[in-house]
């Protein structure tokens, strides 16, 4: 199943930056409300997952049962991503992605099995972590963007 969650991701690396590229700026740093994040946000929330799971992809390997946690809000709110220049964290996003689409090849079949908790102490596979992470991507790039 990793090969369909790389292949999906690829996939995505090619078709979104374009469309996220289109979106103006107003429209792309606008806050629903206070408490709402923008799109520009959502995708800097995108980038936050990325640098986690980052972190999850590679630890799990060698580390028993590593538990890799984050608070959304705050890295958002630490992070100024509704402050970044749009066209910069858009490339990020792509490189970051492409980046761990590499990475996810090159993960030995053995270690797919190996474990780790979630937030929610649950005890997951590195396998099941990679495809949470294109589900969740996609879930969040759904709200950002249009696209099969």
């Amino acid at each position: 199943m990793v090969h369909k969650s790389i292949n999906r991701l690829q996939y995505l690396c090619e078709i979104i930056p374009p469309l996220l590229n289109e979106i103006p700026e107003k429209e792309f740093s606008f806050k629903p409300s206070p408490i709402k994040w923008s799109k520009k946000e959502i995708l800097g929330h995108l980038i936050d997952s990325a640098t986690n799971n980052h972190q999850r992809f590679v630890r799990i390997q060698f580390e028993d049962l590593p538990s890799i946690t984050y608070n959304q809000d705050n890295w958002n709110n630490h992070s100024y991503h509704n402050k970044m220049n749009s066209e910069h964290l858009i490339k990020f996003w792509e490189l970051y992605n492409r980046h761990l689409v590499e990475l996810v090849k090159l993960i030995p079949k053995e270690n797919l099995t190996r474990k780790s908790l979630t937030d929610d102490e649950k005890t997951v596979t590195l396998e099941w972590l990679i495809e949470d992470y294109v589900h969740h991507l996609e879930h969040h790039l759904k709200q950002i963007v249009n696209y099969n």
